[in-house]
């Protein structure tokens, strides 16, 4: 789950990933009179940053491999025209690759602007988390996540995890929640969620940018059939039995109960409200897309709804080959449009319903 040479959904040279050449172009230099007005409580540029965050995670690690330092370096580019600095990678363990970064707001670069103040909303401490690199060096332990993921739906017993889950409460502990951010690409977005909910359990809530998040699971599928075949078995009974309505009158009361108890959820829910960015034509992160858990967009925005949990961005004319629709460009990119969809999706509100519940 993620891509080959930086997150923008396939390889290719070095120039290819060069700021000036593929980053976004509306704010490759801005003023310094931009940065004050502070474009970061703009959602746009605050997608387009965050993004341009998670693309220096894969180039950190490309650049590692292909032995860039220095002028030479992909990576710094890729921060420092928001005026952040690099506090340290993140490293896995198994095979001394860099799976993410850990930045933090350059007051000295901004002064170098005559920016004096960091610009409202822009968050003190960033962290961002690359997917997939398919790189003989890195592969094995990529791969390794994925199929975790993919078998399990969890990412807690990867090194990846407790590192990002360390290195957050570390910036936490030191700047407050309210100044930090924690951001993920495909696998990257996973961990992102992983270590956002983590947090929310404690009672910690940060914010949180998911780009692509893998939705499809062989634990998940699982759980459909399992539930399928429990709705079979009931309509079977209930058909079979004389007494099956008396005997399905109680769950209509506990439900009346769980509706309730729902309405509380949802109040709790909203504490956390995570940024998922999707496009409907990728089918590893589709699912999040609607209600149902079908790969559907519907272009209603309610920002007062009362069952908002997250906030659900898709790509609404986009990339359409699977590749570029997984990639990572599009979300800095200005050529595509973008609409706020329903809320509510069934996957992400299971997600979120675990903070709270303890599900068997």
């Amino acid at each position: 789950m993620g891509s080959n040479g930086g997150g923008g959904g396939g390889g290719g040279k070095p120039v290819l990933w060069e700021f000036h050449a593929t980053g976004p172009r509306n704010i490759s230099n801005p003023s310094w009179r931009d940065l004050i007005r502070s474009g970061w409580t703009d959602p746009n540029y605050r997608r387009i940053a965050v993004s341009c965050f998670v693309q220096a995670a894969y180039l950190l690690e490309l650049d590692r491999q292909e032995k860039r330092n220095g002028e030479s370096a992909l990576a710094p580019n890729w921060w420092k025209p928001f005026k952040y600095k690099l506090v340290r990678p993140l490293i896995d363990s198994r095979d001394g690759s860099i799976y993410g970064v850990l930045l933090e707001w350059d007051q000295l670069a901004a002064l170098s602007d005559l920016i004096v103040l960091r610009p409202n909303g822009a968050p003190k401490v960033v962290l961002a988390i690359r997917g997939t690199v398919l790189k003989q060096s890195t592969v094995v332990r990529d791969l390794e996540d994925d199929f975790r993921f993919f078998t399990m739906e969890s990412l807690r017993g990867s090194v990846r995890f407790t590192g990002a889950l360390e290195a957050l409460k570390s910036a936490i502990d030191k700047h407050g929640s309210n100044n930090v951010c924690i951001a993920g690409h495909s696998l990257g977005a996973g961990f992102a969620l992983q270590v956002g909910k983590t947090l929310a359990q404690d009672g910690i809530f940060v914010e949180c940018h998911l780009f692509n998040p893998p939705s499809v699971s062989l634990g998940m599928g699982l759980r459909k059939l399992q539930e399928k075949a429990g709705k079979v078995l009931k309509r079977y009974v209930s058909g079979s039995s004389s007494n099956a309505t008396e005997l399905y009158h109680p769950t209509e009361d506990g439900g009346a109960a769980s509706a309730i108890g729902e309405e509380k959820l949802i109040k709790e829910v909203k504490r956390w409200v995570p940024n998922l960015y999707i496009n409907s034509c990728d089918y590893i992160c589709c699912f999040y897309a609607d209600r149902s858990g079908v790969a559907t967009v519907t272009a209603e925005k309610h920002e007062g709804h009362s069952g908002t949990h997250s906030k659900l961005f898709v790509i609404a004319k986009g990339p359409k080959k699977f590749l570029e629709a997984h990639g990572l460009q599009q979300w800095w990119s200005d050529d595509y449009e973008l609409q706020l969809a329903v809320h509510d999706s069934k996957l992400m509100y299971r997600h979120l319903k675990s903070l709270y519940v303890n599900e068997s």
